[in-house]
């Protein structure tokens, strides 16, 4: 369990906002698709666009822009060029890489299905534990979250992700690297670095 925030009382993600190429389509892709239902929508003043806000469920929102002048998407920059297991999954330093949305563990199975059925292209599921690969085909009990991933009509990268145990202590155990590339030794683990001989 993670330590409590003593400087400010959060209560999780209000709102994340992207920006879309088509507000319609991407109305039928969150609404229609993927069920979520459109809680506000707003014309900006002076016609400067569109910002829409669709409920992800325990009062979070996920919000879009359209802007009638914005930029092309730039994939593999802005935004992940492909899937895991199908490509390049790096993005750009302030990009945002991918939305993971939570997911109940029971429901992760029929969830993937439900996605295949609707003809969205999706990623093998991925069953992350802490072994040297980082994930499994085989669901065991090492495995922390199960997620698939897919794309949207605008290449924003969305992730079904679904907790399988709860943390504890032992689970923060890896110090930061820099900007160099290097580990910033103890930082997080509290351990000194061992001396090369």
């Amino acid at each position: 369990m993670a330590a409590p925030n003593n400087e400010f009382e959060f209560l999780g993600v209000n709102h994340l906002a992207l920006v879309c190429k088509d507000m319609a389509k991407t109305v039928e892709f969150y609404r229609d698709i993927l069920g979520m239902p459109l809680t506000k929508t707003i014309d900006l003043p002076g016609g400067r666009g569109q910002h829409f806000f669709f409920d992800i469920g325990n009062g979070d929102s996920l919000a879009f822009f359209w802007f009638p002048e914005a930029p092309e998407a730039v994939p593999g920059i802005s935004a992940p060029a492909a899937l895991p297991t199908q490509g390049s999954f790096i993005s750009a330093h302030g990009s945002m890489n991918h939305i993971a949305i939570n997911v109940r563990a029971d429901k992760f199975d029929d969830y993937y299905n439900r996605l295949v059925e609707k003809g969205i292209n999706v990623s093998k599921v991925l069953n992350h534990d802490d072994s040297p690969m980082q994930s499994t085909d085989e669901l065991h009990p090492g495995v922390f979250v199960r997620s698939v991933y897919f794309f949207d009509p605008d290449g924003v990268c969305l992730e079904f992700a679904a907790w399988t145990k709860e943390f504890d202590e032992s689970d923060v155990a890896h110090d930061p690297v820099q900007a160099d590339g290097t580990k910033r030794e103890g930082f997080i683990t509290g351990r000194t670095p061992v001396p090369a001989e």
